[in-house]
């Protein structure tokens, strides 16, 4: 058998095909949610998955504000930062989070769902998220796809 025949194909930049795809996040588990959308995000969902390139999809997440969190976490669960000042330990919740927008929840559960590196800030770049069904990404064509269908 010949073993020069069976070369390891990684993806680079010019090879990547990233799609547009639209998740609903309407009555879904925010941290259920985020983990998958980091994983389309990544690329993991892809054959070609290369760790060190940007090699996932761009991700719009409509109905945002209609989000779950089961129990009493809107209020009980912390996000804490720092502002960089003596005694600038700052703490939200994510009702808080939600009422400064949708998009800063989100981040934050995503974000801390990525690699911690330069590509990991990258990749929260691919991420749009809104309160309503209305986006203005229509001219990039997304396609929906059923969450919960994912692994």
């Amino acid at each position: 058998m010949d073993t020069l025949s069976y070369k390891t194909i990684s993806a680079n930049k010019a090879t990547v095909q990233k799609e547009w795809v639209v998740v609903d996040a309407t009555d879904q588990v925010l941290g259920r949610i985020g983990s998958k959308v980091a994983k389309l995000l990544r690329g993991k969902y892809k054959p070609n998955f290369t760790p060190h390139v940007d090699c996932g999809d761009n991700v719009i997440i409509i109905n945002a504000d209609k989000v779950k969190l089961t129990g009493n976490k809107w209020n009980d669960r912390v996000y804490l930062h720092y502002t960089g000042y003596p005694g600038g330990q700052r703490e939200n919740t994510p009702a808080t989070l939600l009422k400064k927008g949708p998009d800063r929840l989100f981040r934050k559960v995503v974000k801390g769902m990525l690699p911690k590196n330069r590509l990991g800030d990258q990749l929260i770049g691919n991420m749009y998220v809104y309160a309503g069904s209305e986006h203005p990404h229509q001219a990039q064509q997304p396609k929906t796809i059923d969450i919960n269908s994912l692994k």
